[in-house]
């Protein structure tokens, strides 16, 4: 029997992939094979941004071996389509963990759909191996927070039991900050079975450039002299009319340039209402590819990462890495009690502004305008940051540890035939 310390991820979006959280296992599952373990992954033939890509069944990225089961194909645009997509992959991701699944293995379960992790406790259970939870949300809190589904109190009770049941049940649950820990600990859930390992950007990749050196920013439209950008997914979590509502205030003032890049449900909305008002100093883009994120990056003199209060604990935008890696000021929106709000306050590498206060961010907008000695060293004290907590080899050495310390307590592994 090998004692080859194998590990299975399971969740939806995997390489090439653009999404965030595809991307950071992505770079987890490639270090990690590089560390010596036997890394597998079960995710769907779907792209987040394309739910008819034509992705192989089976593949090998690097050492890691893929493993893509069928779902339904409706994609992100309607409600309906969207849960028929998460319940058919969930019962086929959750097949495909009991067949590849033997004892010592060590089963990590993401958040893509919501409540993997129940299934992947049962097969856990049923396999004799070791469950991990990658905690990048908090389903069905999130849901119910958002008033994104009315779900009856008997039904709602049952998916927070049966969640809790799941996160009991793991050798360990990795989430994304404090405030996540917090949430987990008041819900029983043993404070030894919790760990915060942050995400994180390449910051090899992604390094300071100034924005002359951007192909992105001498493609933008001319008198362009400030750009504030928003980059990634703006989805039904994240804030979006107090963007708007400073691109209204500073609508009149010339050189100003809202870059919006990326996609999700509020991106939508912000065009449909930008087109509505006719707003001259808003261009949206798609997602850029991997490869361009730098360039894209580096295009701003400052960027935007936003979350309604609400979310505070339950989401932790994975940005705001990569606005530190390019060495850029951040502005957070939200809760400036947050935990990434109170940061760029700590660490003074940008600013907060309060949800509906546009005025404010408009006027933090100008002083930063009006003195880019100060946002510049903002960005650099980011970049510091950045350099001091958010690396891959910081937070990948921590999985590393933990899932060595996991196998350890599992027995041998074996192989996948």
């Amino acid at each position: 029997m090998s004692t080859q310390r194998r590990v299975i991820f399971v969740n939806r979006y995997f390489y090439p992939d653009l999404s965030a959280t595809s991307q950071l296992l992505t770079d987890l599952a490639a270090a990690l094979a590089n560390d010596g373990f036997d890394v597998h992954i079960i995710c769907s033939r779907l792209r987040y941004d394309d739910a008819h890509a034509a992705l192989p069944k089976s593949d090998r990225v690097g050492a890691v071996q893929v493993h893509r089961c069928w779902s339904t194909r409706f994609g992100r645009a309607g409600l309906f389509g969207r849960l028929l997509d998460y319940k058919s992959f969930y019962v086929s991701s959750v097949l495909t963990a009991l067949r590849l699944s033997r004892p010592g293995d060590i089963l990590i379960a993401l958040t893509d759909p919501p409540m993997l992790s129940v299934g992947l406790a049962w097969v856990a259970r049923r396999r004799g191996a070791a469950l991990v939870n990658w905690l990048q949300d908090l389903f069905p809190e999130v849901a119910i927070a958002l008033k994104v589904t009315r779900l009856p109190g008997w039904l709602q009770g049952l998916l927070l039991r049966l969640r809790n049941d799941s996160l009991q049940a793991a050798a360990m649950n990795v989430v994304l900050g404090e405030r996540m820990r917090e949430r987990l600990q008041a819900l029983g859930i043993p404070a030894e079975r919790i760990t915060v390992i942050e995400n994180w950007a390449d910051g090899d990749a992604i390094r300071p450039m100034e924005a002359s050196e951007s192909k992105l920013r001498a493609s933008l439209p001319v008198g362009t002299e400030f750009v504030v950008q928003y980059s990634g997914n703006l989805g039904r979590a994240h804030e979006y009319q107090t963007i708007l509502g400073a691109a209204q205030i500073l609508a009149t003032e010339p050189g100003w340039l809202f870059l919006m890049v990326g996609g999700g449900a509020n991106m939508v909305r912000l065009q449909a209402e930008a087109r509505q008002l006719a707003l001259p100093n808003m261009l949206f883009l798609p997602y850029r590819p991997r490869e361009e994120l730098a360039d894209s990056l580096a295009a701003a003199d400052v960027h935007l990462s936003c979350l309604l209060p609400e979310m505070e604990g339950l989401i932790v935008p994975s940005k705001f890495y990569g606005i530190l890696a390019a060495g850029r000021p951040v502005i957070v929106i939200g809760d400036r009690e947050g935990e990434q709000a109170k940061l760029v306050v700590a660490e003074d590498c940008g600013g907060t502004a309060s949800c509906g206060d546009a005025q404010g961010l408009a006027r933090l907008l100008r002083q930063l305008r009006a003195e880019p000695q100060r946002s510049v060293a903002a960005g650099g004290r980011g970049r510091t940051l950045f350099e001091h907590r958010f690396t891959p080899a910081k937070a990948l050495g921590n999985w590393s540890a933990i899932l060595s310390a996991v196998h350890a307590n599992t027995g041998d592994g074996t192989t996948i035939g």
